[in-house]
């Protein structure tokens, strides 16, 4: 009844031949994963994962390859939502299988992770009960396909119609009721995993006069996701508050909380807000994926003489490396990177954040607690008594933060913070204007970065072109792409993001000017050899990584 070519009648050819000859392992690393297999039993996919030498779509395509069989690209490939019926969602977890829809003569193709386990081929015979061929899918796609195939439709919201209250208020038993109800909770999982889905990094339920507006950011840019019945609002809210572990009677303060979940199999943070608004209440989620892992400085995607002025600065025994930019410019990510590099047994690293969004082995990590007092400012001072060698703050927001920090960068302690300020040259002046003398700037400051994230263009559907590049500060013409737009990245023509660094050290004529303007701060910068945001944006530009359109929207008309 099955389809399924038996193992021993595929042409078969060893996976770790198949690997090396395509080039994605070493002979040398095949043979260390060899080893580990010996060892452990294990199968060598698995291991070469593992240890890093390749990616799980790498080993699934070299996996097709082996037994003779078809790989297919979840994230282009059409889900038939009448086939994927055909197996209850249960056991297409357990089996990590995915009905994908009838080839022309009526077989049913099924991806599958894993085409060599015989014992799933049969559970699976059993269940779907139709002639299928087998496929092999990314196990690191599987998971979200699935989730997408088996969501429930957002048309589930009629289910609640029933229990509607009208235009009336209902009490606080009627909406605790309510939130915790199943229809209330099936509507806010699936809201939540559509989000996380599409890549989103913050999800806003936004109360309208007659509607609760659901809302992502997506690759910086937001998007409408969903609309929610104005009757619904607050059983959709307090089930966000419930989860947070907020107080649902208490409407009129700002409330903020945290929520740990898996999504895939992956643990992500939810950081809840909850906001006072005209017609309601808002509430803001950013999601942290803690999968994600922590960036190297190889991994920010400087340019090499970026990179080497950066790696100097943070290698300084004392003094201050600030990162500069708005709210979601990535600031994080790149401090994050230079603890990495520092983090050695040799030091004493501390950090003071709000809040602690990534946890590091070999690193205390102080969260601030407003409602014991514990800002920025005291925890900074306590820090300084405990013996740190390099101090990571997670932002300098006042006068007194400021002053502290730069007074531990002074006193042989290398600090990294972030700050927020235009550009490099606009820090200088952000940090006189919280009261920091100039004479300490000069002595203190190692290095200042400024950034932006702009969106990756999407590799399957960029398309080349010639154009001038005069308008990012270059000279002539050159060959550059554009945004198209695919069902890859959702027809955007973008997925992803990248950074636009600029890195202005402290030194020469720059430090002569400490007291000067931004605007002839920035002027000396760029004559010592400073790549400014736009430069930076053209270098990714020239490189087919952004579109001009995109460089110029996220660096503005201003250069300085």
């Amino acid at each position: 009844m099955s389809a399924i070519p038996e193992l021993e009648d595929l042409a078969w050819i060893p996976l770790g031949r198949l690997l090396t000859r395509a080039g994605l392992v070493t002979a040398e690393q095949l043979e260390q994963a060899l080893l580990v297999k010996e060892t452990t039993g294990r199968r060598l996919g698995e291991i070469v994962v593992e240890l890093g030498f390749a990616t799980e779509r790498a080993i699934a395509v070299a996996l097709a390859e082996q037994y003779g069989l078809e790989f297919v690209d979840l994230d282009v490939q059409p889900i038939d939502q009448q086939v994927v019926e055909l197996l209850p969602e249960s056991l297409a977890r357990r089996y990590e299988a995915l009905p994908l829809g009838f080839l022309p003569d009526d077989v049913l193709l099924l991806g599958v992770t894993d085409p060599t386990n015989l014992r799933t081929a049969d559970d699976l015979r059993m269940a779907l009960g139709v002639p299928f061929r087998l496929a092999v899918v990314d196990p690191s796609q599987l998971g979200l396909a699935t989730a997408r195939a088996y969501r429930s439709p957002f048309s589930q919201l009629a289910v609640v119609e029933s229990t509607s209250v009208g235009d009336q208020t209902p009490d606080m038993e009627d909406i605790r009721d309510l939130a915790s109800s199943k229809p209330t909770i099936n509507l806010v999982n699936s809201l939540l995993t559509t989000a996380i889905e599409e890549g989103a990094s913050d999800i806003h339920f936004e109360p309208q006069r007659h509607r609760l507006l659901v809302r992502v950011r997506v690759d910086g840019v937001m998007r409408e996701l969903a609309t929610v019945p104005k009757h619904m609002q607050a059983a959709v809210t307090s089930r966000l508050k419930i989860m947070a572990a907020l107080d649902i009677a208490e409407r009129r303060a700002p409330q903020d909380g945290r929520v740990s979940a898996h999504f895939g199999g992956k643990p992500i943070d939810l950081r809840v807000a909850a906001l006072h608004t005209t017609h309601g209440e808002q509430i803001v989620l950013r999601i942290l994926n803690q999968q994600r892992g922590l960036s190297s400085l190889a991994d920010l995607g400087m340019s090499s003489e970026t990179e080497d002025i950066f790696r100097h600065a943070i290698s300084q025994p004392y003094g201050a490396v600030i990162v500069c930019g708005p709210t979601g410019s990535g600031k994080t990510t790149t401090l994050y990177a230079a603890l990495d590099h520092l983090n050695t047994p040799d030091r004493v690293l501390m950090t003071i954040e709000d809040p602690v969004e990534h946890q590091m082995e070999g690193v205390n990590q102080i969260e601030t607690d407003s409602r014991a007092s514990l800002t920025f400012a005291l925890g900074l001072r306590t820090i300084l008594r405990s013996d740190p060698d390099v101090l990571l703050v997670g932002e300098v927001r006042d006068e007194e933060t400021a002053g502290i920090a730069i007074q531990a960068a002074m006193t042989g302690h290398l600090v990294l913070t972030s700050l927020h300020a235009h550009n490099a040259a606009g820090a200088v002046n952000r940090l006189r204007e919280m009261g920091v003398q100039p004479g300490l700037l000069a002595s203190s400051l190692n290095c200042i970065v400024a950034q932006r994230l702009a969106r990756r263009l999407c590799d399957d559907c960029k398309q080349s072109y010639v154009g001038s590049t005069a308008e990012l500060g270059g000279n002539g013409t050159a060959e550059l792409y554009r945004a198209v737009g695919c069902p890859r990245c959702g027809g955007s023509g973008y997925s992803g993001r990248v950074a636009l660094r600029e890195v202005m050290p402290i030194a020469g004529e720059v430090r002569g000017l400490i007291e000067a303007s931004t605007e002839n701060i920035f002027a000396a910068a760029v004559r010592q050899g400073m790549t400014t945001l736009r430069e930076d944006g053209l270098r990714l530009c020239l490189a087919g990584i952004c579109s001009v359109d995109e460089v110029r929207r996220v660096t503005g008309a201003r250069l300085v």
